[in-house]
């Protein structure tokens, strides 16, 4: 094992990462500390990485996702895995793959110098969808069912609600004019966490800060309007307890 540090930030951390590994290594996951991967899930990616020299980035089967409910806990997470048994690779196309778990193949990205944005601080908001547009350029983006985890959603230690609800809105807007996000996807995305924090709001919520990611959100559409919008924004927040930052990636690398 060996423990790699890097500056504060999810982009700027996998960007360590990949610097360290170039050197000798042909594919490269990603697994977030609060993601529980089945015992298979490396040899199964190892697999359709070398059956199909065309794919670039490949994200797996998300069997269960706290993100979505208020996070897991270890031993459901490996109830979980231990009662879906086995399946076959299924290799679909997706639009972007999830972060929690992410291979990459490194060859695209250092033949074209492709690198997480630095742009996009701190939790990184939507940095899988703007690296998985940037490398679809040169391969397949690939969904591998059978390739099987679960993700915790551990909500210990992530960052304020203002912060994240600022980037929910200022990242897509900047990945539009990047060109890595179209404008209907940033559309829907922006309306779909909005709707999500006001609902939250005025059902009492006591599992998300849903009213400072609803004042992020507010603060990030003012912003829009009077043409400051910035994901870099967010620095200028302060640095109050941390609540909802994401959890940091483990690398692991494979000849």
């Amino acid at each position: 094992v060996e423990v790699i540090v890097g500056s504060r930030g999810l982009t700027s951390q996998r960007n360590r990462i990949i610097q360290a590994a170039a050197a000798d290594t042909d594919i490269l996951i990603f697994l977030d500390d609060d993601f529980i991967p089945a015992a298979t899930l490396l040899s199964r990616m190892a697999a359709v990485f070398a059956a199909n020299p065309d794919v670039a980035i490949a994200t797996g089967e998300v069997l269960a996702d706290g993100i979505l409910d208020g996070g897991l806990n270890m031993s459901k997470a490996l109830q979980v895995l231990e009662t879906a048994g086995e399946r076959a690779e299924q290799v679909t196309e997706v639009y972007n793959a999830y972060g929690c778990n992410m291979a990459v193949r490194l060859s695209p990205v250092l033949q074209h110098a492709l690198a997480f944005d630095e742009q996009l601080p701190l939790y990184g908001w939507l940095e899988d969808v703007d690296f998985s547009r940037s490398i679809a350029r040169y391969g397949r983006s690939v969904r591998v069912e059978g390739a099987r985890g679960v993700h915790l959603g551990v909500r210990s230690g992530r960052q304020p609600g203002r912060r994240l609800g600022y980037s929910q809105v200022a990242n897509p807007v900047y990945l539009v004019r990047k060109g890595t996000m179209s404008k209907g996807r940033a559309v829907a995305q922006i309306g779909r966490n909005i709707l999500a924090n006001t609902r939250g709001l005025l059902f009492n919520d006591r599992v998300i800060d849903r009213w400072g990611r609803l004042n992020g959100n507010l603060l990030a559409l003012s912003d829009l309007l009077v043409g400051r919008v910035s994901p870099s924004r967010i620095l200028e927040f302060g640095n109050p307890a941390p609540r909802e930052m994401p959890s940091p990636s483990i690398a692991t690398k494979r000849r």
